[in-house]
């Protein structure tokens, strides 16, 4: 994984669009979702630098954290297909141990050589303690542990580089937030009067603290009113805005994070939120393996699904 291959694919596959709306507000979206087929949008930026530093350890497994229909865990298997790492997901929930056919996430991650441990939503809880992590390496061996959701110092490093020269133009730098990796390495490379706005996919989460870890700058805020009841829930109105969306860009969004994000941006733009002549960079960071997942759910309950 030679960072001078890497930088190559970012300027062969980085594309933009652009959609004008009143008022002279212009959306821009990077297309991160075009960085890689499966380790996609900011998942590639996170795993860069955390691959090259397993590989300068002489590490030769990848152990990670996630859900079951986890953007991490399947980028995290891909990588590790990818650059030559055995791939330990450890799994939150017991009773996916035999229904990894069922779920399109496992079911990649499997066949991309991806190992489980399922554990229950109590021991997962522990993830981040020494006693839990001791007892995976005697299991597993001497393995690189990468974070749930992939956030440490080397994946703010990794996002810092989403922007670029010429992004320098824009107003505001929009991102959705998870665990608050992406939007940490935002904050830190927006330039002089850039305002960074954070969309979280979860209700009620601590992320002011955990972002407060990494960003360097005051030159953000986050917009907590579109997480539409949650991570990994999702409203009727939110999937006919995607599939609209999808039919008038041809851009997929994820019912996750993306959505949510574009939902919120377009919603602020039309209440007059945003200053006119703003210029939005709306930053797509991919995780669109999980809408296979989704629609798998929608379908069970008989509701309207994803277009794709």
């Amino acid at each position: 994984m030679a960072c001078d291959g890497i930088a190559l694919l970012l300027w062969q596959m980085n594309q933009a669009v652009n959609i004008t709306f009143p008022h002279n507000i212009r959306l821009t979206v990077k297309r991160e979702d075009l960085l890689h087929p499966h380790i996609s949008g900011n998942k590639f930026r996170k795993l860069k630098y955390n691959i090259l530093r397993a590989k300068e350890e002489g590490r030769t497994t990848l152990l990670t954290f996630g859900g079951a229909f986890s953007n991490h865990i399947a980028a995290t298997a891909a990588a590790g297909k990818e650059y030559g790492f055995e791939a330990v997901g450890i799994i939150r929930g017991e009773e996916l141990v035999d229904k990894i056919v069922d779920n399109p996430t496992l079911a990649f991650a499997e066949s991309c050589g991806m190992k489980f441990k399922f554990v229950s939503r109590e021991q997962y809880r522990d993830k981040t303690d020494v006693a839990f992590i001791a007892a995976l390496r005697e299991e597993f061996g001497d393995f690189y542990l990468v974070p749930e959701g992939g956030t440490n110092a080397l994946a703010v490093k990794g996002c810092e580089e989403i922007l670029s020269a010429g992004d320098e133009q824009f107003t505001h730098v929009c991102c959705a937030v998870g665990t608050g990796g992406t939007i940490s390495g935002l904050i830190n490379s927006a330039g002089a009067g850039q305002r960074v706005l954070g969309f979280p996919a979860l209700k009620g989460a601590a992320l002011q603290e955990e972002i407060a870890i990494f960003a360097k700058n005051a030159n953000w805020e986050l917009v907590e009113e579109y997480h539409f009841g949650g991570y990994g829930k999702v409203t009727g109105e939110l999937i006919a805005f995607m599939n609209d969306f999808f039919v008038e860009t041809g851009i997929l969004l994820d019912p996750v994070y993306t959505g949510k994000l574009f939902f919120g941006v377009i919603d602020m733009i039309n209440k007059g939120i945003f200053p006119e002549n703003s210029d939005i960079l709306l930053i797509h960071t991919g995780g669109l393996q999980g809408i296979a997942g989704m629609n798998r759910e929608l379908m069970r309950k008989k509701l309207p699904i994803i277009k794709t």
